[in-house]
């Protein structure tokens, strides 16, 4: 039989911290998860700059590269401007983001960007950042993003319910292209991983035909750790274009 392609994103209850309003508060393996992506990261980031030196060693290049890519991607998409403001909260969604979809590729670890509650939260914790900084920064002319400029009056009111509609649905989208990509790849995998189980168990003639569906998985795996990476850039850069709204509402 082949192995249940969804029993790799069920979330388990390590234990029990208590009750809030007769709802149980429990530690689980998502949440053992993101605490040693945060960990992770903060002492990769620490152990390489701990010893700084100017021929950088592995880690304090992989720590250079990394800041850099992020640097660049913050300026280009805001400016200078949001580069001082936005760049610690997109480097650390990045390299947050980063390191769970690298935990999902090891074998028998947990892939939390596959459950849509917590791509949601962070989706929405961009959302509500930009509209919190633009109503700061512009006061009530943050809503001119909704007005965009050039646009006759007569369909002025279509235009607008269009780009209200548009901004609201940015959570919704944000969320799930990550959700849904981390959720397919990972089942494609297991789906055709245990083509190669199954069919190893047919004798030499099974052997003989696994070969096919081993050499898929082998790519699909390589393919599965670039989209692990470029589903962080693009939750990053979809991040740097939203907040770039809030600097900048004006069409």
């Amino acid at each position: 039989m082949a192995a249940d392609p969804i029993h790799q994103f069920e979330i388990k209850k390590i234990a029990t911290l208590g009750e809030i309003g007769g709802v149980e508060i429990a530690f689980t393996n998502s949440a053992a998860f993101m605490i040693a992506a945060v960990i992770f990261t903060a002492g990769g980031l620490v152990l390489a700059t701990a010893g700084r030196s100017l021929v950088p060693g592995r880690v304090q290049s992989v720590a250079e590269i990394t800041y850099e890519f992020v640097a660049d991607m913050v300026r280009s998409a805001t400016g200078d401007e949001g580069m001082r403001k936005f760049f610690p909260l997109v480097f650390s969604l990045f390299s947050f983001i980063l390191v769970l979809n690298m935990f999902g590729m090891i074998p028998g670890l947990f892939t939390v960007t596959s459950h849509i509650v917590i791509t949601a939260v962070l989706a929405l914790l961009v959302f509500f950042t930009v509209i919190g900084v633009g109503l700061y920064k512009h006061g009530f002319r943050f809503f001119r993003l909704f007005v965009p400029s050039g646009i006759p009056i007569v369909i002025m009111p279509l235009i607008v319910a269009i780009e209200v509609m548009s901004f609201l649905s940015r959570p919704i989208s944000h969320s799930v292209r990550l959700f849904a990509n981390m959720l397919a790849g990972h089942i494609t995998l297991k789906v055709f991983a245990s083509f190669i189980v199954m069919l190893g168990g047919l004798g030499a003639v099974g052997w003989a035909g696994a070969i096919l569906p081993l050499g898929l998985t082998t790519a699909l795996i390589a393919l599965e750790f670039l989209v692990a990476f470029l589903q962080a850039y693009v939750f990053a850069i979809l991040t740097c274009i939203y907040l770039n709204d809030a600097l900048h509402p004006g069409h």
